[in-house]
């Protein structure tokens, strides 16, 4: 039986978030994960369930998973190490310290605009994939 589906929030009007979704999508065909961007009703409904103040300027991907909730590089990892494919390989960058992960982690979420663009306002699931938003 597969494990109960785990929630990715992500900043609905960024590209490379909107990307690092469609990418998780393509590989997680056993739909573990559904996805509500942190700008959204359920977004904050959820992270105030989890005792997180609603952010203004979302910087993290959010994991919560089996109760808990992780941010930055853990989640992103924690996330890629649930894919099909090659991606859970990736999963051993949990031994580089977080310290280090989240530097480099923050530095690309602090350029990600300037980098990826973003969109003026949040990306719409397909009807197909509709189930898979909160």
């Amino acid at each position: 039986m597969a494990s109960p589906a785990a929630v990715i929030l992500f900043d609905g009007v960024c590209n490379l978030c909107n990307g690092f979704v469609q990418f998780v999508i393509n590989h997680d065909p056993a739909g573990r994960f559904q996805f509500t961007s942190l700008q959204s009703e359920a977004g904050r409904q959820l992270l105030a369930q989890h005792g997180i103040p609603a952010v203004i300027q979302p910087e993290t991907v959010m994991l919560v998973e089996n109760g808990r909730v992780y941010t930055h590089s853990t989640a992103a990892l924690r996330v890629l190490r649930r894919l099909r494919g090659p991606w859970p390989l990736l999963y051993a960058g949990m031994l580089v310290p977080r310290l280090l992960r989240d530097w480099v982690y923050r530095f690309i979420a602090r350029h990600r605009y300037q980098w990826f663009g973003r969109k003026e306002s949040c990306w719409l699931p397909t009807p197909e994939l509709k189930a898979r938003f909160l």
